[in-house]
């Protein structure tokens, strides 16, 4: 007869040491929710505040390389805030009506994200284009100033998301979007230089191109990631038949399907399965093996795994 044991686990990977359902989580090893929400608070307010300088600075020089990576960087500050909302919600309890809770939140806002800022490099390239044909005067030395003042904001602002990147997506993207943004302003401190030792005004404009095409290459990674957590895609890092292979192997399980991995949140793995265990007295060991070793392997957050003694009477 087919007689299904059905067990449903949380378990955690190695940086969710102290996760359950409902309550807050670490995002890694020694980053904290609490470090999290300082790193989140601190990035916003300075990158904010150049935003504005860095306006008020490429209309003043009239350069629209400094107006264009304000633009980005207004972008980021959107993004942070974003990420950091995303993360609140995610934190919040399950309820009747949302029973996973609210996690996926952080999916949805790194889509939102990344469409932001593709829109906003369509439009600075528009401009940029116009400039090309229409060249306008460039005060140099301001160009100078206010983007080296960004090589300094973003580069402390990566920092803040360093250690938390290596084990959380939604950190990984802000860490690595502040740390571009470190190089981007580096190319408009390049410009500013050239254009004051040259008088070449159609560089602001070259480097505007340039600075734009590099943010579409970055965004559109972070676009498609998105877009595959949105649709269930198999996580990035694994491979289902290397899980198939690994559960198979587990003595006592003599076949493997409706195998279903997927991201709970940016970060969170979640995995269903059915294995068909002939052996009802082997059912219990397989069971916490095939937990252990998704954990160890995989890094499976959540894990439901259906124990079946035949595949012949199952319908799925």
């Amino acid at each position: 007869m087919f007689e299904p044991l059905t067990k449903t686990i949380g378990t955690m990977p190695p940086h969710h040491p102290e996760h359950s359902h409902g309550k807050s989580h670490s995002h890694s090893h020694g980053y904290s929710l609490q470090t999290f929400d300082r790193a989140m608070a601190l990035g916003v307010s300075l990158n904010g505040a150049f935003v504005i300088a860095e306006i008020a600075g490429g209309m003043l020089a009239g350069s629209l390389s400094l107006v264009a990576d304000a633009g980005h960087n207004a972008g980021d500050v959107i993004g942070l805030l974003l990420a950091w909302g995303a993360s609140w919600l995610a934190r919040r309890p399950p309820t009747p009506r949302y029973t996973w809770g609210l996690r996926r939140s952080t999916i949805y806002a790194a889509i939102a994200n990344a469409t932001l800022l593709l829109t906003a490099c369509g439009v600075i390239l528009w401009e940029a284009c116009h400039r090309l044909w229409a060249p306008e005067p460039v005060a140099g030395t301001v160009v100078i100033v206010v983007a080296a003042i960004g090589v300094a904001i973003n580069t402390l602002t990566a920092m803040l998301f360093m250690q938390g990147s290596k084990q959380d997506a939604n950190l990984r993207g802000a860490y690595l979007h502040m740390a571009a943004d470190a190089a981007v302003s580096t190319g408009v401190v390049l410009a500013g230089i050239l254009i004051a030792t040259t008088g070449l005004v159609w560089i602001d404009p070259v480097v505007s191109i340039a600075i734009t095409l590099v943010i579409v290459a970055s965004t559109w990674g972070l676009f498609r990631e998105s877009i595959d957590l949105a649709l269930d895609a198999v996580p990035k890092g694994i491979e289902s038949e290397s899980v198939r292979s690994l559960l198979a192997g587990i003595p006592g399980v003599v076949d493997v399907h409706e195998l279903h991995i997927w991201n709970a949140s940016t970060s969170e793995i979640s995995l269903t399965v059915h294995l068909v265990v002939p052996n009802i007295e082997l059912h219990e060991g397989v069971l916490l093996q095939s937990l252990q070793e998704l954990r160890r392997h995989c890094g499976v957050a959540h894990t439901t795994i259906q124990i079946e003694r035949s595949n012949t009477c199952c319908t799925c």
